[in-house]
């Protein structure tokens, strides 16, 4: 009967507008005191301190940081300027040159927002004076964006390796194929749009261009190879891999390009520190949530219900993938991640679902969520960058939507996409 109070009583709360990590909070406290008295409460502070004393969760400050000074220090400009000497020429190209940095981009900072307020505010501007609509600029930034959950390094799967005690190099590794064919279909839905459309071509070939730009590029091309070489090499965890990439970033942007922004990067390091506080007082209400709800084997009692029903793997996975899809719609990806992932993951055991397979499929379903609204985070972000109006922006997104979701499908039931390269390097 608890339960039902609790998921009730935490509705209202997050209805009324508080704090999800404060409604968590409240939730399980009076949870706790209801049935266990208030004896309990000593205990509370000791199991937030645990939940929150994680030490992968200390790659997320340092990845934010690292996309900060990404772009405070030029280094977007140039891998622009290259991507536009090299696919300028195709029609529709600003908005491949949109979809390709962002592949690149989200390899340094892991974070779908981070992505759109780094590089929308050049993009987006960028794409409207050479006539792309407002509504389509804003979409094409917002959907590659979220490839910055898919390819690594990834925040969500950062949160979810935790949460699920997996891998976290693992879902790192099995991310780069799904988010490059996304990022390849992406691309033929730009193109089919310019085609019809008869957006305009950017730039005729010049060989000369493409020398130079690419030569002007190469320290910035180096930093995924430095990042997730190391990472993929075995030589750094993925927690040491975000410190590389904060230090790669810097000798790149500070050494060797020499256009930092000491303001601008201060602001930006104090707003990832807000940003990592955020989650990290997500994770200590979870953890307190998630120590009771053990306790009253709720875990194991959503397992059991669902294999009485059916045990097919295939099945299962078409349930969950509704049930985070509608999850999506709500609650933010790390939110989603740190309420929920610890309850499923005993159904996700039973029936055989390899864990790193199933975090590809939950990061891809909060992904689509950054899309759709109510919440859709990056969505609200970009059209906030693009002065668009939200609904206009969401009927061009249905495209962008679509290769998302149809990337999800393969991912869920042909494994081998996800897992291939997994399997290669270390099983």
């Amino acid at each position: 009967m608890i339960v039902p109070v609790m998921i009730v009583g935490l509705l209202v709360l997050i209805l009324i507008d508080v704090p999800i990590a404060v409604a968590l909070g409240l939730t399980a406290v009076c949870a706790m005191v209801l049935t266990q008295g208030a004896d309990i409460l000593p205990n509370v502070a000791l199991v937030m301190f645990d939940g929150a004393t994680k030490f992968p969760l200390l790659a997320i400050p340092l990845f934010i940081l690292a996309g900060a000074i990404m772009n405070a220090s030029g280094i977007s400009r140039r891998l622009i300027a290259f991507a536009s000497a090299l696919l300028g020429f195709v029609r529709g190209a600003l908005a491949m040159i949109n979809i390709a940095v962002s592949l690149f981009f989200a390899e340094i900072s892991g974070s779908a927002v981070a992505d759109v307020a780094a590089l929308g505010s050049i993009m987006i501007p960028a794409m409207r004076r050479k006539g792309y609509p407002k509504a389509f600029a804003a979409a094409v930034t917002s959907s590659s964006a979220t490839l910055a959950v898919i390819i690594p390094p990834s925040i969500p799967m950062i949160l979810y390796g935790v949460m699920s005690d997996s891998s976290i190099v693992q879902l790192f590794v099995a991310g780069v194929i799904p988010g490059v064919l996304g990022g390849l279909g992406m691309m033929g839905v730009s193109y089919w749009m310019a085609r019809r459309h008869n957006w305009p071509v950017e730039d005729v070939f010049e060989l000369a261009r493409l020398r130079a730009t690419f030569v002007e590029a190469v320290p910035a091309l180096t930093l995924p190879v430095i990042i997730l070489g190391g990472i993929f090499g075995g030589i750094v965890t993925a927690t040491e891999g975000a410190g590389l990439a904060v230090v790669a970033a810097l000798v790149v942007g500070g050494g060797i390009y020499r256009e930092l922004n000491w303001d601008f990067l201060r602001k930006a390091a104090v707003e990832g520190g807000v940003q990592t506080a955020v989650v990290m007082l997500l994770v200590a209400a979870s953890a307190l949530i998630g120590v009771y709800l053990t306790e009253l084997q709720v875990p194991q009692k959503l397992a059991a219900a669902i294999l009485n029903w059916t045990d097919n793997r295939y099945a299962v996975l078409a349930l969950l993938n509704v049930f985070f899809l509608a999850v999506g719609l709500f609650l933010h990806s790390a939110a989603a991640i740190i309420l929920v992932v610890p309850v499923v993951m005993p159904l996700v055991h039973a029936v055989g679902i390899d864990p790193i397979h199933f975090g590809l499929i939950v990061t891809l379903n909060l992904g689509i969520g950054q899309q759709t609204p109510p919440v859709a985070s990056v969505l609200i972000t970009a059209c906030a960058v693009a002065k668009a109006n939200v609904w206009e922006v969401s009927k061009v997104n249905i495209n962008f939507i679509a290769i998302l979701f149809a990337i999800l499908v393969l991912v869920t039931y042909v494994p081998a996409v996800p897992m291939s390269l997994v399997e290669y390097f270390y099983r």
